[in-house]
């Protein structure tokens, strides 16, 4: 029998997108990619199987999340996160260094790594780069995150560059600490907020210690995606070019296109979900806010070239009865509306890197989102 091989084969390339196949020990994952946000070993409101017939090929779990419950020692006995969530395809699981971030007074980091107490019941935890692999090895992710620290913005040059190295420091740590797999792979992730030579530093650091991938850390953390992208124009053309590179919680549909169109691979963001949740739907023509009353009465789909079950069977005034009567079925729906659009939207862009169409592409997408939803007459 064949060993399984982690590998990257980048088939196309259009400007600095790259067309490309992520083959990993659970299967091969198309990029650029979208990664539906399992959180907590589940994309809410929706089975395993209503996200494959999205297109996903791979999921994101969290390791500060499944630390806390039900615990990566259970996962392990029950035989790993894949089996404990039916789902058989590659998961990523984020190394906790955002979460850790977002918990401001109720954690401390020192060299070592983060104490922290628990948002659900305030029992204290450490987390260091050799518990983060041990917990994702636990689990049996596909892909580990080197564990890092996510920089605050705004953050000036002194603070950037002392998380940055702190994490490049945790990164050769995680490095030592992760077990090797076939099949399996390692990201580095870099830091260095807005500042151009701190993302150079962190890349050759990143580069000396050796990864299976590199993560853009520390956007879309309140920048704004003007600032965002100036960063990755200087960030991803210095990062190694055969490896895959990752966007971490990115993002918007137009994240996505001006990502791609600047050298990314991977994506994750909880947006199609959670905005899903809240009744707002994402489509081709921009978004919708199905509680609008202007739905009320309108026969029409969401949107009527989209193969997702809310497309393809109910009206527009029937999601808007959901929501309005509060029933669960309308946050199922437009959440899987949306990740069905996330992932097409993802094909679209692979499609015309294959055809040497990305900026065309991107210009009608903007053209389209422009143009908005249009009332029925």
């Amino acid at each position: 029998m064949t060993e399984k091989v982690f590998t990257f084969d980048i088939h196309a390339r259009d400007g600095a997108a790259r067309r490309g196949t992520l083959s990993t020990a659970h299967g091969d994952i198309r990029t650029p990619a979208f990664m539906p946000v399992g959180t907590a070993g589940t994309v809410k409101g929706l089975t395993p199987e209503m996200v494959r017939e999205t297109g996903a090929d791979i999921l994101l779990g969290n390791t500060y999340h499944l630390m806390l419950r039900p615990g990566s020692e259970r996962v392990r006995r029950l035989g790993g996160l894949h089996k404990f969530m039916n789902w058989e395809r590659p998961i990523l699981t984020d190394s906790g260094g955002f979460q850790v971030m977002s918990l401001n007074e109720l954690r401390k980091i020192d060299e070592n790594g983060v104490v922290f107490k628990s948002h659900i019941d305030g029992k204290r935890f450490d987390l260091t780069p050799e518990r983060s692999m041990q917990i994702q090895n636990d689990l049996d992710a596909t892909i580990t995150m080197a564990f890092d620290e996510c920089t605050p913005y705004p953050a000036d040059h002194k603070m950037a560059a002392d998380s940055m190295r702190r994490s490049m420091r945790w990164a050769k740590r995680s490095r030592d600490a992760w077990e090797p797999r076939p099949g399996y792979g390692l990201f580095g992730i870099v830091q260095g907020s807005t500042y151009e030579d701190l993302r150079h530093e962190s890349i050759d650091a990143l580069t000396d210690i050796g990864f299976e991938g590199y993560a853009v850390g520390g956007l879309a953390v309140g920048e704004g995606q003007e600032e965002m992208f100036r960063t990755l124009e200087f960030t991803t053309p210095n990062m190694p070019q055969e490896k895959p590179r990752y966007l971490m919680g990115v993002g918007k549909p137009s994240d996505l296109v001006g990502g791609v169109m600047r050298g990314i691979d991977m994506f994750d963001c909880v947006l199609p979900t959670r905005s899903g949740r809240n009744a707002q739907a994402f489509t081709r023509l921009g978004t919708v806010n199905i509680r609008n009353a202007r739905h009320q009465d309108d026969p029409r789909p969401l949107d009527e070239h989209c193969r997702c079950p809310a497309c393809r069977t109910y009206s527009r005034a029937y999601l808007h009865h959901l929501f309005r009567a509060k029933e669960i079925l309308g946050a199922v729906l437009l959440s899987a509306h949306n990740l069905t659009y996330f992932q097409d939207l993802m094909a679209g862009m692979r499609d015309a890197i294959e055809n040497g169409a990305m900026a065309d592409f991107a210009l009608d997408f903007h053209a389209a989102q422009e143009r908005g939803d249009i009332d029925p007459l």
